[in-house]
């Protein structure tokens, strides 16, 4: 069972907006024990609903260049996202060769090297 005061003070922190990491140093370095605080966020994470979500970590310059096409077409980040993978696996032809370099397509796109 996590600490309710731990984990309070860990959605607080996120709520003012730090991230995990700045939350989680201090809270060492005040000596609070590695399993608590690891208890309390897991205790903080979402159940996962649907087998086809996916989540990705993305370089801060690739996450600016994502937002900005997101904002100029009028979508959210996800949908950017989403969108983007949806039309390389549509335009991705069907034949086995094809097919076995999607992955490659996939990692090109988000590749920080312009064709």
């Amino acid at each position: 069972m996590a600490n309710k005061a731990l984990v309070k003070f860990i959605k607080e922190a996120r709520k003012r907006g730090f991230d995990d990491y700045e939350i989680r140093e201090p809270l060492l370095k005040r000596g609070w024990p590695l399993e608590e605080i690891e208890d309390a966020f897991s205790s903080l994470k979402p159940i996962v609903k649907y087998k086809n979500k996916l989540n990705i970590y993305l370089d801060n310059d690739v996450l600016r260049v994502l937002e900005r096409r997101a904002k100029r077409n009028l979508f959210r980040l996800d949908e950017q996202i989403n969108d983007i993978l949806r039309r390389s696996a549509v335009k991705a032809r069907r034949t086995k060769a094809e097919v076995e370099k999607l992955d490659d397509m996939l990692v090109g796109l988000f590749s920080r090297r312009r064709k």
